[in-house]
């Protein structure tokens, strides 16, 4: 498999998942600014979207959306235990997890990191996300991970996302179990060979 990825973007969460999960993988940075792979390779001409993630199987079938990918992946490693059984109430709550960070926490941080925006907007924005991340700190009270005491892909896009806070200057020093949880995650051996590969720590 091929994981296209950029450093430190929502494409670092497939990326733990597969260290996670010990899957047999090719980690090709397709940087978000250039679109230019290293070989000089359009990244357009191989994802339109041009956006990372993009997963590309060993047949040539492809994935591009996150929360897919890594429930895909998972499934790939079944004993390793990174999502519920597919069918499972606790796949469904799986879902929900991925589906309120990419909607609530994960398309919150773009306007924060540049653009047209202006000032009162992004006020509005970090309010709203803070209220949100506040729920997140509520939801860890007495848990290893989102799921309880079992790491999930959940887990993989939490950490990602909840990363974004310093480079934009959100504080989250009040959060004790979200700063706790993160540190928890960042022990983690795949997390810790994600952030290498990837040049974001030595």
């Amino acid at each position: 498999m091929k994981l296209y990825y950029s450093p430190g973007a929502c494409s670092m969460s497939p990326h733990i998942v597969l260290h996670e999960a010990g899957l047999a993988h090719e980690a090709i940075a397709a940087p978000t600014k250039t679109h230019k792979l290293a070989d000089g390779t359009d990244y357009y001409t191989i994802n339109p979207l041009g956006y990372v993630p993009f997963l590309v199987l060993d047949d040539g079938r492809t994935l591009r959306e996150g929360p897919a990918i890594v429930q895909y992946l998972a499934d790939q490693a079944p004993d390793k235990k990174l999502a519920p059984p597919a069918g499972s109430f606790e796949r469904y709550q799986l879902q929900e997890w991925l589906t309120f960070i990419g909607t609530e926490l994960h398309k919150s941080f773009g306007p924060l990191f540049g653009g047209p925006a202006n000032d009162e907007y992004k006020a509005s924005i970090k309010e709203r996300l803070m209220s949100r991340l506040a729920f997140v700190d509520q939801q860890l009270a007495g848990k290893d991970y989102l799921m309880g005491a079992q790491f999930t892909v959940a887990d993989a896009y939490l950490f990602t996302v909840s990363g974004w806070a310093k480079p934009v200057g959100f504080d989250l020093s009040h959060l004790k179990n979200l700063m706790a949880y993160r540190d928890r995650v960042g022990a983690r051996p795949a997390v810790i060979a994600t952030m290498k590969a990837e040049g974001l720590i030595k």
